[in-house]
């Protein structure tokens, strides 16, 4: 077995190639299923201007730094780690960082390759026909027969593993044969395919009232809210805390500009979210005005309901679902590598080797959550599934957790010099911001996110009758939603101040009985045990 440091588990061949991968690991499903609702509720451009603002000065250094811990070490993170807590001569508790970002990848890509599975067979059920002529109710009923039903489960299954394959398959022939190859091909043939359908969307669907509601200044809907919902996007949708920026950076060539790339991938992120929230919301809303959906009502059921008008809806649902199909498949294949890569350096197996064994635990583990929604869905702790359970440990904890302690790590242990030397020339400007928000800014606001993701997501889960003791608030505490961040537990005293989710300011005076009734009418049409429009699943991407 070779020993640490002697290792090389590959790179790529050209340098825009880390471009391209940052790209597939960046743009996912949160685009398509989030981006949409969350911009027109708050202020629509405005909001779009905020959430690039949360992105350049808060996940900006953050996704830096994990980018160039791996390019330093040229390993995973967990070798790269290793290597900087020896350097900075720290207690080897550090090494938590690693191993946990590593769990949390594979955690986070167990429950992807279901949503892959379910995208995947929507391109077969549109080619042959299921959706032509359906309504609502024949949409739901399409989506229950192949999530909820515990009869057909083995349908299911059988889709998961055909996606799996297809991951596994091309992790297996290299970095260089297998991701490169697939990067360079498959996220540009994405953007491709995005364009060409959002020129569909723009000859077929309501595109002015598209970019009324995404794109024009809408300051009357900006609120403190608006801030919360624009940080939790912006984190939970680029792939950060899990090992993925540190293993794409270890694969970087010498001359790729690693900061500039970063930024470029950032704006492209933006560029990509705008792009699919007006295709999107052109092709899926009824009318003029936005009801509201997110989720997978939005993307299972509405979309493929508005697409079946449509000429050609066979061909245009495939199409659609194809390109959701891709945007998974890329991901997958950036939140695998991490763990194969820490998988190879820990045992010094083949690739091969390992991307099989590794794959056949992650569909073990898919099975937990697929089963979640059929099989298992009566058995609930705390009134949630295993799948829900999932989803929260590595949303609400390990995420934030790995987050904060690499911003301390970086910006309390390392000294100067060696941080200076791992960032490489700078401006002085961004190696100045850079420094201070690592060590003061990012711990603060992922604590805040990760707090506010878990007691939200606890409390939601009270909906289903749960005795939990979380479920049990005194008098005058109330759950709101607002405006598409988790929901949060409010004190509302003998008046009831809650945020109404109108978008018309916090802080207004309602009955506590009141708290539910200024939500966005949703539909709840939604299969009984498919996951619902408030779990918000940001990093299953």
């Amino acid at each position: 077995m070779p020993t640490p440091y002697q290792t090389h588990i590959g790179s790529f061949t050209r340098k825009s190639t880390f471009f391209w991968a940052a790209v597939g690991a960046t743009v996912g499903l949160a685009n398509l299923w989030q981006f949409p609702y969350l911009a027109s509720l708050h202020g629509g451009g405005l909001f779009i201007l905020l959430y690039l603002g949360c992105l350049l000065l808060v996940t900006l250094p953050l996704m830096t730094t994990e980018a160039v811990i791996g390019r330093h070490a040229r390993h995973g993170i967990v070798l790269a780690m290793d290597g900087l807590i020896r350097s900075a001569k720290r207690s080897r508790a550090w090494m938590a960082v690693g191993r946990l970002s590593i769990l949390g990848a594979f955690l986070v890509l167990s429950f992807t390759a279901v949503f892959g599975a379910i995208a995947l067979a929507y391109v077969f059920y549109g080619a042959v026909g299921r959706f032509s002529g359906v309504g609502h109710a024949e949409a739901t009923g399409i989506l229950a027969a192949l999530v909820s039903d515990p009869r057909e489960f083995r349908v299911f299954m059988g889709w998961h593993g055909f996606f799996l394959v297809m991951v596994l398959w091309v992790s297996g022939q290299g970095v260089v044969g297998g991701l490169e190859r697939a990067f360079r091909i498959v996220v540009p043939g994405t953007l491709m395919l995005m364009l060409a359908l959002f020129g569909l969307a723009a000859w077929y669907g309501r595109i002015d009232g598209a970019m009324s509601q995404i794109l024009e200044m809408h300051p009357q809907d900006l609120t403190w809210g608006s801030l919360s919902a624009a940080l939790f996007h912006a984190f939970y949708t680029l792939g950060l805390g899990m090992g993925v920026w540190a293993v794409l950076g270890a694969y970087t060539t010498p001359n790729t500009q690693l900061k500039r790339s970063i930024l470029a991938v950032v704006l492209m992120d933006t560029l990509v979210a705008i792009l699919a929230g007006l295709m999107i919301f052109a092709m899926a809303t009824q009318g003029s005005a936005f009801d509201g959906e997110r989720g997978f009502s939005l993307l299972f059921v509405s979309l493929p309901v508005s697409l079946a008008e449509l000429p050609a809806s066979q061909f245009v649902i495939a199409t659609v679902f194809l390109m959701v199909v891709m945007i998974v498949w890329s991901t997958a294949l950036a939140l695998l590598e991490p763990v194969v890569g820490w998988f190879r350096e820990w045992t010094g197996a083949p690739r091969g080797l390992s991307v099989l064994l590794v794959g056949l635990v992650v569909w073990l583990a898919g099975l937990a959550s697929l089963f979640s929604f059929n099989l298992w869905s009566q058995y609930r702790l705390g009134g949630a599934t295993v799948f829900r359970w999932l989803e929260l440990l590595t949303g609400g904890l390990m995420i934030p957790l790995v987050s904060i302690l690499i911003a301390l790590f970086t910006g309390w242990c390392l000294t100067r010099n060696l941080s200076k030397s791992m960032l490489g020339k700078t401006p002085g400007l961004f190696g100045t911001i850079w420094f201070w928000v690592m060590r003061l800014v990012l711990p603060l606001v992922v604590a805040y996110i990760g707090i506010h993701y878990t007691a939200g997501s606890l409390v939601n889960m009270c909906d289903t009758g749960s005795e939990a003791l979380w479920c049990e608030p005194g008098p005058g505490l109330v759950l709101q939603e607002q405006n598409g961040t988790p929901p949060q537990i409010i004190e509302t005293g003998s008046a009831g101040v809650v945020d109404d989710g109108a978008g018309e300011g916090a802080g207004e005076l309602l009955p506590a009985e009141q708290a539910t009734e200024n939500k966005p009418d949703l539909p709840q049409s939604l299969p009984q045990n498919a996951p619902k429009d408030g779990d918000i699943l940001y990093h299953s991407v």
